[in-house]
C-alpha cells in the first residue's frame, strides 16, 4: 500500500520524508492503546485525517513546524477514540480531559504555526520554488493486491511431491513451503453424508473432500515496512489463538508464509453450520468434511482484494497441493460465506467472509458465485436485510437457486413460500437425524470395546 507519492530523485524533504514524520508521531501516540482493535481504529482514522490535511502541512518548509503539526494530528485522533469507546464502555475521563486540554492547546499552537509556516512558505517560494512532485488524485489507500497475476509461464510438473522435510518445515516441488512448528492434533475426522433423494447414507468417512477458504478477521496492520514488527507480532498472536481453538488447518500470513495449525487427519472448528453439495451428495456442517485454509486478513465486504500478492501465490500453491493429495474436485473448493448458514432462521450468509471477492480464476478454480446455491435450492434458505446491507445483492448462484424454487412452485401449483417451508423442514429433519446418529456413535465410542454389548449365539 503506497498512499503517498515518493520524492523525485535527489530531492530532500519530499512527501515520503514528511509522511515518515507523521508515522513516528502516530506510533508514539498509539503506544498507550493496548486493545489491538481500538489501536487499529485509531490508526486508520488518523491516516484518513492525515491524507486530507497533508497537502497543507507539506507546504510548511521547516521540519520542526511540520513535526508539531503531525503530532497534533495524531493526538487529536487519539482524543476522538477515547471519547467514543469502541466497546461501549464509559470513557476514561481523566485521560480524556487531560488529552482534550493538551490537544486544545496544541490546536491553538498549530494554528499559529500554520500561519507562520504559510508566511514562511510564501517567502521560501519566492527565493526557491518547490520541486514538482506528482500527487495521487485519489487520496484513499490503494488495495494491497487489486491486480491478480496470471499463471506463471514455465514447466508444469505432472505431480507435486515432497522435496525435503525438516523438524519444523516441509518443502514441496511447486514452491510451497509449510511451517509445521505450530501443528496440533485435534479430534479424528469422521462424518456422514446425505443423498439428495434418499437421505442419510450409511457409513463413516474420514477423508477430506473439499477446501473451505476463510479470512481470519483478525487485527490487520498497514502492509508497510514501518509496521514490520507489528505485522510479525500480529501473526504470532493469531497463530496462538488458532492453536487454542483448533480453528483452521492452514493459515497464510501477510508475507505469504504457510503454517499448518491443525493436522490434516483431524477436524478443525472452522465451518460451523454450513451446507454444500456435489452430484447429489449433501454435506451438512463442514468441520469434518472440509479442510480449512485461512488468509490473515479482514474481508471488509469484499470491495477490494484483501490479500497480498504473496498470500495469493502461497494460497494457490497450497490449494494445488491439497487438491492433488486428497483428490479434491475444483467445485469442492468454496468460500466460507457461500456455505455458512443460520439453521434456526433458515438464512444464508451467517458468516460472510469470501461471499464476494475470491479470485477463483487466479486459483485455477471455477467461479463458485455462479454455481446454484445448495442452501437455497435444496433447503429453501433465504436472506435478510442485514445480508443485503453488506452485499447489496446476493451472488448469482442464489438468484439461480431462487429461480429453481419458483419453477418448482409453478409446476406443482403452490406458492414459493410453500416450497421453501417444505425444503426447510427437510433440512431440520436431516440435521436432527445427523445429530442423533453422531451422538449414538459418540456414546458407543465412550463405552470402549470391553463395555460394548455383545451379540448372543442366537444373534439377539
Amino acid at each position: 500500500m503506497e498512499p503517498f507519492a515518493r520524492p523525485a530523485a535527489g530531492v530532500r524533504g519530499g512527501p515520503r520524508v514528511r509522511s515518515d514524520e507523521f508515522i513516528v508521531a502516530l506510533d508514539t501516540a498509539s503506544r498507550t492503546i493496548r486493545d489491538p482493535v481500538a489501536k487499529l481504529k485509531y490508526i486508520r482514522g488518523s491516516l484518513a485525517r492525515y491524507q486530507a490535511i497533508d497537502r497543507c502541512v507539506r507546504a510548511v518548509p521547516l521540519a520542526g513546524l511540520r513535526r508539531q503539526l503531525y503530532r497534533w494530528l495524531s493526538l487529536e485522533g487519539l482524543h476522538q477514540l477515547l471519547a467514543t469507546d469502541p466497546y461501549g464502555a464509559a470513557p476514561r475521563v481523566r485521560l480524556q480531559t487531560s488529552l482534550r486540554l493538551y490537544t486544545s492547546r496544541a490546536a491553538a499552537a498549530a494554528l499559529v504555526l500554520l500561519a507562520v509556516g504559510s508566511l514562511a512558505t510564501a517567502t521560501y517560494r519566492l527565493s526557491r520554488p518547490l520541486p514538482v512532485v506528482p500527487v495521487h488524485a485519489d487520496a484513499r489507500p490503494a488495495p494491497v493486491a487489486e491486480s491478480l497475476p496470471p499463471f506463471a509461464a514455465g514447466i508444469t510438473a505432472p505431480a507435486i511431491w515432497l522435496v525435503e522435510k525438516g523438524d519444523a518445515w516441509e518443502q514441496y516441488s511447486n514452491g510451497l513451503r509449510i511451517d509445521t512448528s505450530a501443528t496440533l492434533t485435534g479430534d479424528p475426522r469422521r462424518y456422514r453424508v446425505f443423498d439428495a433423494k434418499d437421505g442419510l447414507r450409511p457409513g463413516l468417512h474420514e477423508r477430506p473432500v473439499g477446501i473451505l477458504f476463510h479470512t481470519s478477521e483478525s487485527d490487520i496492520w498497514p502492509f508497510e515496512a514501518t509496521f514490520n514488527e507489528n505485522l510479525r507480532d500480529s501473526s504470532q498472536h493469531l497463530i496462538r489463538y488458532l492453536q487454542k481453538n483448533r480453528t483452521y488447518h492452514y493459515l497464510i500470513d501477510r508475507f505469504g508464509r504457510v503454517f499448518r495449525v491443525v493436522d490434516d487427519a483431524s477436524k478443525a472448528n472452522h465451518a460451523g453450520n454450513s451446507v454444500w453439495e456435489k452430484d447429489g451428495t449433501v454435506y451438512l456442517n463442514l468441520n469434518n468434511a472440509f479442510l480449512a485454509v485461512a488468509f490473515e486478513s479482514r474481508w471488509g465486504g469484499g470491495q477490494a482484494m484483501p490479500i497480498t500478492q504473496a498470500q495469493l501465490a502461497a494460497g494457490r500453491n497450497l490449494t494445488d497441493y491439497l487438491r492433488q493429495r486428497f483428490e479434491i474436485p475444483a467445485d469442492m473448493c468454496v468460500g466460507h460465506g457461500l456455505a455458512s448458514v443460520n439453521p434456526k432462521k433458515h438464512l444464508i450468509g451467517h458468516h460472510m467472509d469470501w461471499s464476494r471477492g475470491f479470485p477463483w480464476s487466479a486459483f485455477g478454480l471455477p467461479d463458485q458465485y455462479a454455481r446454484v446455491d445448495p442452501s437455497v435450492a435444496l433447503f429453501g434458505f433465504g436472506y435478510d436485510d442485514d445480508f443485503l446491507k453488506v452485499l447489496g445483492e446476493p451472488w448469482d448462484g442464489v438468484r439461480a437457486a431462487e429461480s429453481r424454487l419458483a419453477d418448482e412452485a409453478r409446476l406443482r401449483g403452490v406458492s414459493v413460500d410453500d416450497v421453501r417451508r417444505e425444503r426447510q423442514g427437510l433440512y431440520d429433519r436431516w440435521m436432527a437425524e445427523q445429530t442423533r446418529v453422531e451422538k449414538a456413535g459418540a456414546d458407543v465410542a465412550d463405552q470402549g470395546p470391553a463395555n460394548r454389548p455383545r451379540a448372543t449365539a442366537s444373534g439377539g
